[in-house]
């Protein structure tokens, strides 16, 4: 962080503030009682949180019960792949699921077993930036996807029409159906 910011993150214009006071205030309230391992200061007039990491987060906290959308970074301890995907499995799906792992082993097995609304292997919030790629969530965390043609389909209803002529009308498709017809319907769905 104080390579990108500096010793203070206040002082920058590279640090961007909080969107308003009510959204600082909720922030706020879910870092009560958490052990901050970074940052941690905040400034309500200025709506200023300052890039912060919490350790030994108890699962079960506010902050691990809601999306966060702040500079606030929980971290919970687990002892293997295994347990971290059974962590993400048995809560809400996320709306991003973020993995750092070389090993393509423990990447597909992480993108197999889990569910989200979007994922980024080896960085952070780079998918929402790709037009070609739908950003949306999935249960709790939204539906569907938007982002240029993503969008518009997320928002239409494909209506589908089918459209014949009275030409064609073949009898066998009325009643009354012989034995035959019966069982090539049956046949054919």
């Amino acid at each position: 962080m104080r390579s990108f910011y500096g010793d203070d993150p206040s002082g920058t214009n590279d640090y961007t503030r909080v969107i308003n006071r009510r959204h600082h205030e909720r922030l706020s309230k879910l870092m009560d009682g958490q052990t901050v391992a970074f940052g941690g200061r905040t400034d309500a007039e200025r709506c200023y949180i300052e890039p912060t990491v919490l350790r030994d987060v108890d699962p079960s906290s506010a902050i691990m019960q809601e999306e966060i959308f702040g500079p606030i970074l929980p971290v919970i301890k687990v002892k293997s792949t295994d347990e971290a995907i059974d962590f993400v499995n048995r809560g809400e799906k996320p709306l991003a699921l973020y993995l750092f792992s070389n090993d393509e082993a423990t990447q597909s097995r992480v993108l197999e077993q889990t569910s989200s609304g979007g994922a980024c292997i080896n960085g952070t919030i780079l998918h929402i930036g790709n037009p070609a790629m739908a950003f949306g969530g999935v249960g709790e965390s939204g539906m569907g996807g938007y982002h240029g043609r993503f969008t518009f389909e997320a928002f239409s209803h494909r209506k589908a029409v089918l459209k014949r002529g009275f030409k064609l009308d073949l009898k066998l498709m009325y009643p009354p159906y012989s034995a035959r017809m019966t069982k090539f319907v049956k046949w054919m769905f």
